[in-house]
């Protein structure tokens, strides 16, 4: 199963609030806010690669 570790930045302020959006997403598996220079890390699986991307693309990255 793909899987992939997406770092993700937020604006200032808003990292609580696209952590719980990101956890609605059936795909990420797991989401924590971290500190240093990514705000949050997540764990995504897919049934295959181009879900993967598609998740990633579409659905992660235009949430942060």
């Amino acid at each position: 199963m793909p899987t992939a570790f997406v770092l993700v930045n937020t604006e200032i302020g808003c990292e609580e609030e696209i952590l719980e959006e990101l956890k609605k997403i059936p795909n990420v598996k797991e989401a924590y806010a971290v500190y240093g220079v990514y705000d949050i890390i997540a764990k995504v699986e897919a049934n295959t690669m181009d879900e993967l991307k598609e998740v990633i693309s579409w659905r992660i990255a235009l949430r942060a």
